[in-house]
């Protein structure tokens, strides 16, 4: 069983693709290509936590795995919706995870001399926030090319930028 992430998916939402520049033709082939690449990385017996924005929660019966709401600015339906939807837990505030990585929709302030690490997204492709430092990973879709990022690489990633 693997552990994965993703955030600001917007499924079914027209003006993401403007909004963010996303390269897609259409937002039928934005959702087809995200559940494509989704279900290619997930197993059913995998986990996926998604970092708030699912848009709509209908294209969840498509996608594999146990999957997991932190809810976003965007996710403004009711905590039961989503688990009717298909989530197995839905989260309104940041989650600590493992006790030292902190989930969240928007990134959190973590500085050198707390004893955590974040992984958010919300910022999309915005330039201002890096990918990845010595104790944060943005799994916004746009820098993840549209597919779950694995636990593991995302412990690899930090790891080596704290070794550097």
């Amino acid at each position: 069983m693997s552990i994965f992430f993703i955030a600001d998916t917007h499924f079914g939402d027209e003006r993401i693709l403007r909004y963010e520049n996303r390269p897609f033709l259409s937002v039928d082939k934005m959702n087809s290509e995200i559940i494509k690449k989704w279900n290619e990385r997930v197993k059913d017996d995998d986990s996926v936590y998604l970092l708030g924005d699912v848009g709509d929660e209908a294209f969840l019966k498509d996608l594999s795995g146990k999957k997991f709401l932190v809810k976003g600015n965007h996710d403004t339906k009711s905590n039961e919706h989503y688990r009717c939807a298909g989530f197995l837990e839905v989260y309104d505030l940041p989650v600590i995870f493992q006790n030292f990585w902190l989930l969240s929709h928007e990134p959190l302030y973590v500085c050198q001399n707390m004893p955590y690490a974040n992984i958010f997204g919300h910022v999309h492709a915005n330039p201002i926030y890096k990918d990845f430092s010595e104790q944060s990973f943005c799994v916004s879709v746009e820098r993840i090319n549209y597919t779950p990022f694995s636990f593991d690489e995302i412990k690899r990633v930090i790891a080596e930028e704290k070794s550097k």
